[in-house]
């Protein structure tokens, strides 16, 4: 029973930790890091059209684990996805929404709008209270137009002409700033998502390889994977590569249970299966 005074809940944020961090922080205990998204991924509005773009790059700390991963993702016929962050989340929550979405077009029978996978995607990384490390770049054409989102991992979104998120969002940004216009046709949309990636590639280290493009017109989408490869290999070596022999078969008779153990049935039907 709640009463008037000491029991009625306190709202809004509550700070009562932080002057327990800062004295924990002057005795010597390290703060934990921030966690950077090492991926460049933009999305550009063109005259007709939306066009994504993404890097290949998987990091796992300081370490490439992939040099061609694939961060697009397939969200409906009309509405991809580019994902920066912890890949295994990105993964999962595109998967997610995308999986709503095809079931409310066989509700609806109507094409699914890019406002409903707006909604759908911030609503859930809101209920996780940036748990989840998703930052998304959102794009699709639908009965309403060409559309543009940027949704970031605590569920806040922004609307944009064009768009940069990862850790060579900057580098990409400049790109953008300096030469994007309104009215652009779909080649120069590609061209101009091909240098904003490159330029994340060439000035992060958490990105790199190649430049995956994605062009998404009105009742057509292209998908132009390795579009460009800045980044070929140089050196092979002449005489191939030699790896350690594996380990030899020693021992290849097989003796059956039964001529271990003795099977004695005690009373009872015997089971059926």
């Amino acid at each position: 029973m709640l009463t008037e005074t000491s029991d009625v809940p306190k709202v809004g944020f509550s700070f009562d930790l932080c002057s327990r961090n800062n004295m924990l922080t002057k005795k010597g205990l390290k703060p934990p890091g921030y966690l950077k998204t090492g991926t460049t991924i933009v999305g550009v509005v063109c005259k007709d059209c939306v066009v994504l773009g993404a890097d290949t790059r998987a990091t796992a700390g300081s370490i490439v684990a992939d040099k061609n991963c694939e961060k697009i993702h397939n969200m409906a016929p009309n509405i991809l996805c580019c994902g920066a962050g912890t890949a295994a989340d990105t993964e999962a929550v595109t998967d997610n929404i995308s999986s709503q979405l095809k079931l409310h077009r066989y509700h609806t029978g109507r094409e699914s709008r890019v406002v409903t996978a707006l909604t759908l995607l911030k609503s859930h990384l809101f209920r996780y209270q940036g748990h989840v490390s998703a930052a998304l770049v959102l794009g699709g054409v639908d009965v309403t137009g060409p559309h543009l989102h940027t949704i970031y991992p605590h569920g806040s979104t922004d609307t944009l002409p064009f768009a940069t998120m990862g850790s060579g969002s900057l580098a990409a940004m400049a790109i953008f700033e300096s030469e994007y216009r309104e009215g652009l046709t779909r080649d120069e949309g590609v061209n101009l998502v091909t240098k904003a990636i490159c330029s994340g590639i060439f000035n992060d280290l958490g990105s790199g390889s190649n430049v995956d493009i994605c062009v998404i017109e009105k009742g057509k989408t292209e998908y132009l994977r390795n579009h460009l490869t800045p980044n070929p290999r140089t050196y092979i070596s002449s005489k191939g590569y030699t790896f350690s022999k594996k380990t030899e078969v020693l021992h290849t008779k097989i003796t059956p249970l039964k001529e271990l153990v003795d099977v004695v049935q005690v009373g009872g039907d015997a089971m059926e299966e």
